[in-house]
């Protein structure tokens, strides 16, 4: 009896460790780019697409905690961009096996790499995340983009 109670244990312990490795979506942020594409042409607005690798890269996982998962950030992001996440997860191939043409398709090569991009998908700024930790940072490099962008 007392192994069952055991296994039972290390049951409810494993399942529940499994569950908290996969993230889950940020609030305010999108998991398909095509329809992130679709809504900034109606709402006249670029695009931020946010590269991670959630469950295994530090500056990820930083990033998540201290920028993209602040209420602060996604309201003010927002007005000018559909933010979307693409992750690479090595705990969960499905989601990294479904999004892995759009890594390949925009070349990215470094975690965590934010890409801005025109209702049209067509690139106008590419910079690793962890460059700016702080959401006012952060979002001073977005408003900066969004000026050279209007200069192209």
């Amino acid at each position: 009896m007392k192994a069952i109670t055991h296994l039972a244990l290390y049951t409810v312990a494993a399942v529940a460790m499994v569950g908290s490795a996969f993230a889950e979506p940020l609030k305010g942020w999108s998991e398909d780019l095509d329809k992130a594409l679709e809504t900034a042409k109606k709402e006249k607005k670029s695009v931020l697409v946010e590269f991670t690798g959630s469950d295994w890269c530090p500056p990820c996982k930083m990033m998540r905690k201290e920028v993209f998962s602040k209420e602060e950030f996604v309201k003010a992001a927002s007005k000018n961009f559909i933010l979307v996440e693409i992750d690479m997860p090595k705990g969960d191939q499905e989601t990294a096996k479904k999004n892995e043409p759009t890594v390949k398709k925009y070349k990215v090569d470094g975690f965590p790499t934010v890409i801005l991009l025109h209702p049209d998908g067509k690139e106008f700024a590419r910079f690793y995340a962890s460059e700016h930790p702080k959401t006012e940072d952060f979002l001073k490099r977005l408003d900066k983009e969004l000026e050279n962008k209007d200069l192209d």
